[in-house]
């Protein structure tokens, strides 16, 4: 009994100290919380962490971290020798695997969002991370000095590592104390006032303006380091993967240089490319051309890495290099993922040093979510895409018009330099026809194929402006627009490109109705080039007969249509189509035979838009100063954004809008 009394006094004593060592806890804890920490925070026993870590592995990663502030020594020894026995270094790589992937998912994959979040994005700091606790679960190094003792990073790759890491920390730093508050995105509204820190400037000192914002200088900078991490991660992340996996995959000879390892290209040498430079674009060439291949191997992935000093101007200008890159662009198969690895492996902007220039270049307009490079990358896929049978149901008439062509890969080289000379400060379509004239003399583009490059280049924006700020009824601009083109091969290139650029810019700007009017604008102007231009007087009564079939489904009365066209001019005919005309008809009759006193009040009708997106709205009155105005008003009052407008005036004094 006496023993028990002693055991019930030692549970109390314990139980008393518990309960002082959590007193004192929460007075830290919450003396943190009010000076501005957010921590989490846990009281746990080492068999609680152990059962907690085994299910939650952010628990795993926090615990994987921990260190001895104060306390028992022989306690927190105990808990990190049984975490240790209890890691599984393949399942906790696996597992920070996919967590980064949804991570990047998050922000769409790319680490070139207008406001990135240099810790979350890809590229960003936690990258970094990852790569070390991933390491140090298997036990290859707590820091970038031990990895690259233990043979995971060269000395080169970690002072790389070091310096950007440097760069995303001040940035973040940068950041936090500009916003008075813990702020890890790049926004718009402080992006200007970063890089005025960092001693980036918009107006030169004798008061010119730039031809770089201070912005697009910090951004561009931020989007280097970026990248540079996320090549870095792929690496090391592939280099501790082989680690933990030593069963090592079969290698499958390709060629004499290259091996195919787990379905990806292995170099038969780490010198490859220093040895042999003509072996960098070929493989890209094989990355398209050999079945089963999903990409390149961490031993390739460092070859390119280190080997860019070899990427230098001769070998720019060396004829076998000009060969393989035009013999890239026209495979028939897989030119937009060899595009985008010969991007995220700097690749391409060491070839094509023009491109270099416009990596990670921001475009500050309403329209554009996408740095430069990686629009004219997503112009190549959606051009490339009207080539592809089995897309062949998003644009059709593209589709249609695409299968006849006979060098696709002229669009590619378009698409490629359509952008290039952005953020130059002079007309980017201008310079751009320069350097594509450049690009395809020293790669033996001739003649024809060359002059359509270049029209395309230089021509790019033409398509567009016509179809969205001129009048497509007046023939005159029709006939205008088909002089400029030249000829219908252009025509069709140029409606193929306009259409690839303008859904390139953004998953928001492209919509039905510019749809109709670029397929507008090509079908008239392909009409205007066979000789056919459109005689008024006939164009009319076509409309004028369809329209009357149309109104033949509705039950109107006889000639309902009369009194109503009569007070109409050729104008109306020639801007509206015979839907629209027996539309208006239709409401228009009923309405004026109810309302036949001169001046009757004003009538709007309303319908769902026949090209599948938004309404058309019919506003019928008496013209009136700023009646127009006043309409536009009312929308962006109730936030209605107007996509296309009609205004005509009758002889009568009416206006319908």
């Amino acid at each position: 009994m006496a023993g028990l009394g002693k055991l019930v006094k030692q549970a109390e004593k314990m139980k008393r100290g518990i309960e002082a060592l959590q007193a004192q806890l929460e007075r830290f804890i919450g003396s943190c919380w009010d000076t501005g920490l957010e921590i989490g925070s846990s009281v746990r026993t080492v068999d609680e962490c152990l059962a907690e870590a085994a299910k939650d592995i952010t628990v795993q990663t926090s615990l994987l971290e921990s260190r001895r502030v104060t306390g028992n020594t022989h306690l927190f020894g105990d808990f990190q020798q049984r975490f240790q026995a209890a890691m599984d270094p393949q399942a906790f790589m696996v597992a920070k695997t996919l967590e980064m992937r949804q991570r990047h998912n998050k922000f769409e994959n790319t680490p070139y969002a207008l406001e990135p979040n240099c810790k979350e994005s890809p590229g960003g700091l936690r990258d970094l991370q990852v790569v070390l606790w991933v390491a140090r679960a298997a036990g290859l190094g707590k820091s970038w000095e031990e990895l690259a003792r233990n043979g995971l990073a060269t000395a080169f790759e970690v002072r790389q590592i070091k310096a950007n890491e440097a760069l995303l920390s001040l940035i973040r730093a940068r950041l936090h104390m500009l916003a008075d508050r813990r702020e890890d995105r790049l926004v718009f509204d402080l992006q200007t006032v970063v890089a005025e820190s960092f001693g980036y400037a918009s107006v030169a000192p004798d008061g010119s303006r730039l031809a770089r914002r201070a912005s697009e200088s910090l951004m561009r900078r931020y989007y280097w380091a970026a990248k540079a991490v996320t090549q870095l991660n792929q690496i090391l992340l592939l280099n501790i993967e082989e680690r933990l996996n030593p069963n090592t995959q079969p290698l499958r000879p390709i060629n004499e240089r290259f091996f195919e390892k787990a379905g990806r290209i292995e170099v038969a040498s780490d010198e490859l490319y220093v040895q042999k430079p003509h072996a960098i674009l070929e493989t890209f060439w094989l990355y398209q051309t050999t079945p089963g291949i999903k990409g390149l191997s961490s031993r390739t992935l460092r070859a390119l890495y280190n080997a860019r000093p070899v990427m230098d101007a001769q070998f720019r200008k060396d004829p076998a290099n000009h060969a393989m890159f035009v013999r890239i662009l026209q495979s028939p198969l897989g030119i937009t993922h060899a595009m985008r690895l010969m991007n995220q492996t700097s690749v391409l902007g060491r070839y094509l040093w023009t491109f270099r220039r416009i990596v990670g270049q921001m475009q500050h307009d309403l329209f554009h979510v996408y740095t430069v490079d990686q629009h004219i990358l997503m112009v190549l896929r959606n051009v490339r895409r009207f080539f592809i049978a089995e897309h062949a149901h998003e644009y059709p008439f593209c589709s249609q018009l695409a299968s006849g062509w006979d060098k696709p890969w002229l669009f590619y080289v378009a698409a490629l330099f359509h952008d290039i000379a952005k953020g130059r400060g002079k007309d980017h379509s201008v310079e751009g026809r320069m350097e594509v004239r450049r690009f395809c003399r020293t790669h033996q583009i001739t003649g024809e194929d060359a002059s359509l490059v270049e029209f395309l280049v230089s021509e790019h924006l033409t398509m567009s402006h016509v179809a969205q700020k001129e009048d497509l009824n007046d023939p005159q601009v029709i006939a205008q627009f088909a002089r400029r083109v030249g000829s219908e091969r252009q025509l069709t290139a140029l409606y193929l490109l306009t259409v690839a650029d303008i859904r390139g810019t953004s998953p928001k700007v492209w919509n039905a109705w510019k749809g109709k009017l670029l397929e507008d604008l090509y079908k008239y102007t392909a009409r205007a080039m066979g000789g056919r231009a459109p005689d008024p007087d006939s164009v009319v009564e076509a409309r004028k007969r369809e329209a009357l079939e149309n109104l033949a489904l509705h039950a109107l009365p006889h000639e309902a249509h009369k009194s109503l066209w009569d007070s109409l001019d050729v104008g109306y005919f020639m801007r509206h189509d015979a839907q629209e005309i027996a539309w208006h008809t239709r409401q228009l009759s009923r309405w004026l035979s109810q309302n036949s006193q001169d001046t009757p009040p004003a009538m709007v009708r309303c319908r769902p838009s026949p090209t599948g997106e938004g309404l058309q709205i019919m506003v019928f009155a008496p013209d009136a100063p700023d009646l127009f105005a006043r309409i536009c008003g009312y929308f962006d009052h109730n936030s209605i954004s107007v996509q296309d407008a009609k205004i005509y005036t009758a002889p009568n004094g009416r206006a319908l809008d």
